[in-house]
């Protein structure tokens, strides 16, 4: 019997479709079986360091992320009117973390709200705020650098246990309790996590990415060497006070007619600092804006700060600090280095909870090798 072209056609089509349609039920249920895991992100390092964390994990899940929000609707008129644009919840903190997303094919759930997702885990920068959305849901907590000094405000808050965000700072960062596992830089950073209210037994010590391979940076571009380089914190965008004068004449002092050189925090009001530089430090002072400052304190001689994290990166390549941390406190809390290996480590602790069909006491508790985990793994 002869087949048509026509008949030939819709035998080739069926054929065809009897094969696809259970393949692609079963992709189709193979995507909807994976769990989905969504990256709470804050400052650059913060969203830097949760993209590396996702890195490991983003074949296995879905990965998805959004800059720390809250549900209150005080908090969420007070981001919509400006007033928390100097914080890591709105402004060039959410500008900068949406282009570097954006950039990175990341997919940007802002407030869990434009996908739809009921997610399986949370990875949280910040437990300052944990948005209502997510209660209920498993919470990992992954220290992001240095914890601010615990001031008056942030006594306050914690003796009268007002909202901790409200601290003005990241003082309480760490101390809530409230997500299942912490992922601490240091045996001297869980220690201070659990004095400020954080169960031990909840807290992980597995270094922090961007801070775990400091050596890495000696090996740099940067023109400029034996200086004295001057990190800046953005004490008073964070409504502290800040005598910034006093400090610049304090730097000129330690230079003692060293070359200087000025490295602000994103998050200052630039113009504001320069002025106050050039009013109070010699002509040739260089400003820098922008650039890579772990290459720039590999190749000081000295380094100044205030309230920085990167006080740690000079600790740890040698060279002679300044703080308005203690030093010694410093020294017992310097994140661990594990060449490069944390946000592998933090993705496997990640893999494991979210896998695991219990809460975090019982995870930790099954697996109790996780407390000497990043130590083992580095050494």
């Amino acid at each position: 019997m002869l087949i048509t072209y026509t008949e030939l056609e819709r035998w080739i089509i069926t054929l065809l479709l009897r094969i696809y349609l259970p393949l692609r039920h079963n992709f189709s249920a193979y995507r909807m079986s994976k769990k989905k895991i969504i990256f709470l992100v804050g400052s650059p390092n913060q969203t830097s360091q949760m993209h590396q964390i996702s890195s490991f994990l983003s074949d296995e899940y879905d990965c998805y992320f959004s800059q720390i929000f809250a549900n209150h609707f005080m908090i969420r008129t007070t981001v919509k009117l400006g007033l928390l644009d100097h914080t890591v919840m709105a402004g060039e903190f959410k500008v900068k973390a949406d282009h570097y997303l954006k950039k990175n094919n990341l997919k940007n759930d802002y407030c869990a709200a434009v996908y739809n997702n009921r997610y399986d885990l949370v990875v949280a920068c910040t437990d300052m705020i944990v948005p209502k959305v997510f209660r209920g849901v498993k919470t990992i907590w992954v220290q992001e650098g240095m914890i601010d000094e615990l001031t008056i405000v942030a006594k306050i808050t914690k003796f009268f246990k007002l909202p901790r965000y409200l601290a003005l700072g990241t003082s309480l960062n760490g101390s809530s309790n409230l997500c299942d596992i912490y992922c601490a830089a240091s045996e001297g950073y869980k220690r201070h996590i659990s004095r400020m209210g954080t169960e031990a037994s909840k807290i992980v010590v597995t270094g922090i990415p961007n801070f775990d391979n400091l050596a890495e940076n000696r090996n740099n571009d940067f023109p400029h060497k034996d200086f004295v380089l001057v990190a800046t914190s953005d004490i008073r965008e964070c409504f502290r006070y800040d005598n910034r004068p006093a400090f610049i004449r304090e730097a000129v002092q330690i230079a003692n007619g060293r070359k200087l050189i000025f490295k602000l925090h994103p998050n200052e009001k630039m113009d504001r600092a320069v002025q106050e530089i050039r009013d109070n430090a010699p002509a040739d002072t260089l400003i820098l804006t922008e650039g890579n400052i772990n290459h720039m304190i590999a190749n000081c001689s000295e380094l100044i700060t205030q309230f920085s994290t990167v006080v740690y990166v000079g600790i740890i390549l040698g060279k002679k600090v300044h703080s308005y941390f203690d030093l010694a406190e410093l020294n017992r809390l310097v994140p661990i280095q594990t060449e490069g290996n944390s946000a592998r480590m933090i993705a496997d602790v990640c893999k494991g909870y979210v896998e695991f069909n219990g809460d975090g006491s019982a995870f930790l508790k099954q697996h109790s090798s996780l407390n000497t985990f990043s130590l083992a793994t580095a050494s």
